[in-house]
This record gives structure tokens, sequence and C-alpha cells, in this order.
């Protein structure tokens, strides 16, 4: 029995409509390339925003506990979805030309299974963390303005909560999770062909 069987000849002799493997690995690559821009920015976002924190934390001596507690949540929200995020990164970097379908396939599943919980577990503690951070954050300088304007700063920060929870969230989601899918049923469709 002849165990060396080609698998790209008998892949370019099939005539169905099969996707194109070049045109495949391009977009492997460039959904790689494009996960680790978003990792290395969101590093470099977090980390900026919490270092100015804790520099206005020094700066203007906040008086009122709650103030120091909201800035202390604020800065462990971004920290945990930092930690939470890299273990991505490795994931991603691993993901090269010289692999199998079925290694690609195992490694898009590995990102789909870190992926969802990103989007469900962590996105949810950040996000608790971060309004009640800015919520306890704002209270003291609040506590000082009209009841008014007090009320009105609250209204317009939930708002702006509000919309990133319930519109900018699912929709970003939605937008990762398709492009992952797709890979992963286009990965699925040549590992099926290549098994007939």
């Amino acid at each position: 029995m002849d165990t060396n069987i080609d698998f790209k000849n008998i892949w370019k002799q099939q005539t169905s409509n099969k996707p194109n493997m070049e045109e495949l690995l391009g977009k492997l690559k460039k959904f790689r390339n494009q996960n680790l821009r978003k990792l290395i920015l969101a590093n470099i976002a977090l980390i900026t925003t919490s270092l100015l924190i804790i520099y206005i934390w020094y700066r203007f001596q906040p008086q009122m506990m709650t103030t120091k507690i909201g800035i202390v949540l604020v800065i462990l929200a971004m920290v945990m979805f930092l930690f939470a995020y890299n273990k991505m990164f490795m994931v991603f970097y691993k993901i090269d030309q010289t692999q199998s379908n079925n290694e690609y396939l195992q490694s898009l599943y590995v990102v789909k299974s870190r992926q969802k919980f990103m989007q469900t577990t962590i996105l949810n503690l950040y996000f608790i963390m971060l309004s009640l951070g800015i919520c306890f954050y704002m209270y003291e300088y609040t506590y000082r303005m009209t009841l008014g304007s007090g009320i009105l700063t609250y209204a317009v920060t939930f708002a702006w909560i509000a919309f990133n929870w319930f519109y900018l969230r699912p929709k970003t989601i939605k937008k990762q999770q398709g492009k992952l899918n797709e890979l992963i049923d286009k990965f699925e469709e040549i590992n099926n062909q290549l098994k007939e």
C-alpha cells in the first residue's frame, strides 16, 4: 500500500467549487495580523490610560476615599482585561504558513474559544468594574456641583456607557465572530474534501 499521498495534486484535480488555498491563507494571514495589531494597540492605549490616571491621582491628590476607590477599580479593570487579552497573543503568533490545514483549524478553534471567553466573562467584568470605578471617581467632583449639573453629568456618563454596552459591543462581537466563523467554515470544508 502506497502511503505517500500527494494531497496537493488531489486538491488541484478536484472540480467542485473549492476555496482557493492561496486566497484562504491570505485571509488567514490578514486575520492574524489585524488581531496582533489590535492587541498591540489595546496594550498601548490601556497602559497609557492607566499611567495618565495614576499621574492625575498623584498630581491632583483627590480628597475623598470614593475617588481613590474609583481610580483603583478603573486601573484594575484595565489590568484584568489586558492580562486576559494578552493570552491571545501566542495563539495568533503561532499561526503561520507552515501549518497543515488541520493545525490551522485547531488554532482557529482555540481562537474562537478564547474569543468567546473574552467577549462574555472578561468584557462583562471589565464594563462592570469600569462603570463602578467611573461612578466612584466622579462622586467627589459632582458632589461640588449643583444637583441638576450632577444629575446631568451622571446621565451623560451612563448614556455613553449604555451606548458602548448595548450598541458598540454587540456590533464588534458580531463582526469578530463573523470573520472567524468564515475562516473556520472554509478550513472545515477543505478538511472534509481531503477526507473524501
